[in-house]
């Protein structure tokens, strides 16, 4: 018996990228046309698709491979998110922060096994992404947040993972500004300019991968005998074995639930900043701040002498924002850039931009093989890019028949918790967002 996928969540222009338009112009998109046949065909072009078909290309280098993107590669969702490889586990204000020693060092080492995967990749072709294995600093603004970095070293200390306290004048000499109270800084953490990568890691594809971008897949038809056929407006693929890496567009979101949540976050980035403005700013070249609270602000000061700001979440099911929304999300971004840094009084924000997270009620993830035949590593929960990059190898891994612990660990990761049907469910994620991010206060 035949049955079909129907892909009609697409990525949208959601405001202006500019880590993106930041970038030389890219070459001409190669769009699929007319009928192909490859052995592996990966749909979705991020961070996860990105490691899949390059571990699928290392692993059986006889086999043909195709990835296949909707947008350009760095310009949709990987290539939108603020830059962090995060190893350590990632809501540092959750009760339920290294509840189980066991389990958190398990999440550390997937984390930095992706991480690993893609510095090698970076280092070998000499990707020009501005890749920086320089730690990363939390830092807090009041006592609540203090609070949360208190309960965050504890964590640490019990999975025996290296840091550091800085105090007021400490994290001053590294941001330029006294707004933080204390920080803690944690070496394992890289960053990266996120578009730059993506597109690096498509453009030094083994030869034995084929990437088609500006290729929206429209319906995956797969029948009892193993027969798959990918539907593409201009052409058509048959393929021995497909990969979903879809992330927060799961075809099946909205129609079938599967317990995923499409949550936008809004970035800005600012112009650059005059000499005399660099003076004034003082601190390092460069650095990466994440908020005691989770829903406060990440800022970057990158070596471009541009500083990203990153906050504000709204639930998006249908996977598009609003003129609205990024106008709110500017404004907030503005505000908090203006809190930070009153020594820049005249640097404007020269893009705003959003882009959605593939978030669970339990950190759940989709990972394996479905009942239809079809493998799928979806579901990053806010690590996109060390959670990414590290089911993507290992969903290569799994789907070519290997075993090794690392697959073993994300197939005994949860499913996604069933969500209530929408309107509710819509209502009640949006309440708990609202809540989430007025209790941070001045984090913001």
């Amino acid at each position: 018996m035949a049955s079909k996928l129907e892909f009609d969540r697409l990525p949208a222009a959601d405001g202006v990228n500019g880590w993106w338009e930041s970038l030389p112009p890219p070459p001409a998109a190669n769009a699929l046309h007319g009928d192909r046949h490859f052995d592996f065909v990966v749909v979705g072009g991020g961070i996860t698709g990105l490691c899949a078909a390059r571990r699928l290309a290392e692993l059986v280098p006889q086999a043909s491979v195709a990835l296949v993107e909707a947008d350009r590669i760095g310009r949709s969702t990987a290539g939108r998110n603020s830059g962090f490889f995060v190893d350590l586990p990632h809501d540092i204000s959750s009760e339920s922060y290294s509840r189980s020693v066991d389990a958190d060092k398990a999440d550390v080492r997937m984390q930095r096994h992706g991480i690993d995967y893609v510095r090698s990749v970076v280092r070998e072709q000499k990707i020009q992404c501005d890749w920086r294995d320089d730690g990363k600093y939390h830092a807090s603004v009041n006592k609540r947040g203090k609070d949360a970095l208190r309960h965050f070293a504890e964590g640490l200390q019990r999975i025996d993972e290296p840091f550091e306290w800085l105090d007021e004048a400490a994290i001053a000499k590294v941001t330029g500004t006294g707004f933080y109270h204390g920080a803690i800084f944690t070496p394992g953490c890289s960053t990266v300019q996120p578009a730059a990568l993506m597109r690096g890691l498509a453009r030094t594809m083994p030869s034995n991968v084929e990437v088609f971008e500006l290729s929206p897949l429209r319906r995956l038809e797969h029948s009892s005998d193993g027969a798959k056929v990918l539907r593409f407006a201009d052409g058509t693929i048959n393929a021995g074995k497909v990969i979903l890496c879809t992330n927060a567009y799961a075809a099946s979101f909205g129609e079938k639930p599967n317990g995923l949540l499409p949550v936008y976050t809004f970035a800005s980035l600012s112009r650059k900043l005059t000499p005399a403005e660099v003076e004034a700013l003082g601190g390092i070249k460069s650095w990466a701040l994440i908020p005691a609270d989770p829903m406060g602000t990440t800022v970057r000061r990158l070596a471009t002498d541009q500083i990203c700001i990153r906050n504000h979440f709204a639930f998006r099911p249908g996977l598009e924002v609003s003129p609205a929304d990024l106008r709110k999300a500017k404004h907030l971004h503005q505000r908090s850039f203006d809190r930070r840094f009153p020594m820049l009084k005249d640097v404007a924000l020269d893009y705003t931009w959003g882009g959605a997270l593939c978030l669970s009620a339990n950190s759940g993830a989709l990972f394996g093989k479905r009942d239809d035949g079809l493998y799928q590593a979806i579901g990053c929960n806010g690590l996109g890019l060390s959670r990414g990059s590290s089911s993507g190898k290992v969903i290569a891994e799994y789907a070519l028949g290997l075993s090794n612990d690392m697959i073993q660990q994300l197939l005994k990761q949860p499913q996604p918790r069933p969500l209530p049907m929408r309107p509710i469910a819509d209502v009640a994620v949006s309440a708990a967002i609202w809540v989430k991010e007025f209790s941070a206060g001045a984090e913001l």
